[in-house]
């Protein structure tokens, strides 16, 4: 079943199940992107520990954007969720592992707010919407998303712990609100998913809420568990640092 005639997503329209694996998105202009992006980044790594999350980076983000996982979120609504979780959650901290530690402009804190209020644009249903029709738009979204929060990411691993463990929780709670609104919202809100969910045998609302659980549970779960990493490698440095 197809989207409505005034949805165009940059993945095409929406699937049903049995044609979703013939669905590849095969742009040449996007996997020149990714290619030119990962040769352009191999070359400030240094270390095979680099490396090797460069390589994982680029391999989730051909998942997202070339596999047919590409065409299923402009079915479900709850994909889209995954999308941006993986984006920015997996993603954006796997480049940021790639890359020196470097004190990024605004720090930690600027950096927080100026995720958040990105993320939560980019899921106003009006804007949404917008990316969703127009793909200068769609890949502004993408954009956006992907680079705030590398730069979030890049300013928890050059911050003192204190200020890391802050942002990550902050983020755990806003992402987190996100998803509880969506969870229990009973009207669905996105008009590019209105028809896609009913043959994958979801209704809208069904789709929308799914897609709300996951940002609250696992996709603040994250963060969550980034934070506590942060903490528990803080407290061994202590230890060690008492023992010697």
């Amino acid at each position: 079943m197809n989207q409505p005639t005034g949805w165009i997503p940059y993945c095409g329209a929406a699937p049903a199940p049995a044609e979703l694996w013939a669905r590849w998105n095969l742009d040449p202009w996007l996997l020149l992107a990714l290619a030119g992006v990962a040769i352009a980044l191999w070359r400030l790594t240094r270390t095979p520990h680099q490396q090797r999350a460069l390589l994982a980076a680029m391999a989730l983000l051909l998942i997202l954007f070339v596999s047919p996982f590409c065409a299923l979120t402009s079915a479900l609504f709850s994909a889209r969720a995954v999308h941006h979780l993986v984006l920015t959650a997996i993603v954006a901290p796997l480049l940021a592992l790639a890359l020196p530690v470097r004190r990024v402009p605004g720090g930690w804190a600027a950096w927080t707010g100026i995720h958040a209020a990105t993320f939560w644009l980019w899921h106003a249903p009006p804007v949404y919407e917008a990316a969703l029709s127009n793909d200068a738009i769609y890949w502004l979204m993408q954009a956006s998303l992907t680079l705030t929060a590398l730069a979030l990411w890049r300013a928890v691993r050059a911050a003192p712990v204190t200020g890391g463990v802050f942002a990550l929780l902050a983020t755990m709670v806003q992402m987190g609100l996100l998803g509880a609104l969506l969870s229990f919202s009973g009207t669905a809100l996105y008009a590019p998913h209105y028809i896609g969910p009913i043959a994958w045998g979801l209704s809208p609302i069904e789709d929308q809420n799914l897609a709300g659980l996951i940002m609250w549970v696992p996709g603040a779960g994250f963060y969550l568990v980034a934070a506590l990493m942060l903490m528990a490698r803080w407290f061994s440095q202590e230890q060690k640092a008492l023992a010697a």
